[in-house]
């Protein structure tokens, strides 16, 4: 104990001893008072309740030992027994009677469990028997339900068998003659077709042999008067050219004959006093000259084309080009050719 006082007892009674003395000294001490309580308990008592036992040893031993300054925290009984095997016998005694009460107590379940078990097995017989007449009366009723239902079945399927018998009779009349009418109309629409294929069968036959013919034909007059206006309008070009090419010679020649003239309009003055003899005489001389120079743009024309109108001819153009000659001349050269015939025509004369 940790009091001062008790600390001084303990100091005075252990003082000088080592610790195997101190516990000597306590077991002892206990082991008194245990055969002090032994004394005043049965054994019956002492074996059934040990706890109260333990109990007792620390209340009358706890105050001695606690002069000693110690003090008991725990004190337990571990086993109670004695040499003559008296404890033991108590104890078979005991053990044999619950034996016989727990023999009795299994006997009386199994008999209780048997009985309950045999109530429990009629009660189960009984509502199986219940349920089996139940289960009987229940498939009775349900074949002669079954049997009703299957003849219902059977006349609602007769019923439904005849109707659609009936009704695809209907239906197949229906589709034949929706067949017929359209066969009917294939038949109009082949006629349709046939009368449409007449046509352009005609239509093929003028695409492919009379619209080309006549498009040939025309194309053939087409190209002839084309060949024509081209002739013609080669032909006027042409003579446009060579009208061109006369007017830009004869502007030259022109030119040239105005200047000559001049030059010879001189000469002729002076030549004035030789009389027509030696006129006519220069004039024979210059007549290859101008021929050559009248006639230099006609050698390069290798075809000549006389356009004239419905009333005129070639003749009346060759004889008005030929009237006009003269006058040319005279222009050119101021040699009238109309006398210089004259003078030629006596000269022939006079020489013949």
């Amino acid at each position: 104990m940790t009091e001062k006082e008790l600390l001084a007892v303990a100091c005075e009674q252990f003082l000088g001893k080592n610790v195997q003395d101190v516990k000597n000294v306590v077991l002892q001490t206990l082991e008194g008072h245990l055969r002090s309580i032994l004394g005043t308990l049965t054994v019956e008592q002492i074996y059934q309740d040990r706890d109260q036992f333990a109990k007792l040893v620390r209340e009358v031993a706890a105050p001695d030992v606690g002069r000693m300054g110690i003090e008991i925290l725990s004190f337990t009984i571990k086993d109670v027994y004695d040499k003559v095997d008296y404890l033991s016998s108590l104890g078979k005694t005991q053990i044999a009677a619950v034996q016989r009460d727990a023999d009795i107590g299994v006997a009386e379940a199994e008999r209780d469990a048997g009985i309950r078990e045999a109530q429990c097995k009629k009660e189960m017989l009984d509502v199986k028997f219940l349920a089996d007449t139940k289960i009987a009366d229940s498939k009775r009723s349900f074949e002669l339900q079954k049997a009703a239902f299957t003849e219902e079945v059977n006349i609602k399927t007769a019923e439904a068998q005849l109707a659609y018998e009936l009704q695809s009779a209907r239906e197949q009349q229906k589709i034949r003659q929706e067949e017929i009418e359209i066969e009917v109309v294939e038949r109009k629409k082949q006629i349709e077709v046939e009368e449409k294929e007449v046509v352009r069968m005609e239509k093929e036959l003028v695409a492919t042999v009379k619209q080309p013919a006549e498009a040939e034909a025309y194309r053939i007059q087409q190209i002839a008067e084309g060949e024509k206006v081209k002739q013609i309008l080669l032909a006027q070009a042409e003579a446009e050219k060579i009208r061109k090419i006369g007017e830009a010679e004869a502007f030259v020649i022109e030119a040239i004959g105005m200047a000559e003239a001049e030059g010879l309009k001189l000469k002729a003055e002076a030549l004035q006093k030789y009389g027509e003899a030696a006129q006519l005489s220069l004039v024979l001389d210059a007549l290859p000259e101008i021929a050559a120079k009248v006639s230099a743009p006609l050698s390069k024309v290798d075809e000549i084309v006389i356009l004239n109108g419905e009333k005129g001819s070639t003749m009346s153009d060759v004889n008005r080009l030929l009237a006009e000659i003269p006058t040319s001349v005279r222009a050119i050269t101021g040699v009238d050719l109309t006398k210089v015939s004259w003078a030629l025509a006596a000269g022939n004369a006079s020489c013949s």
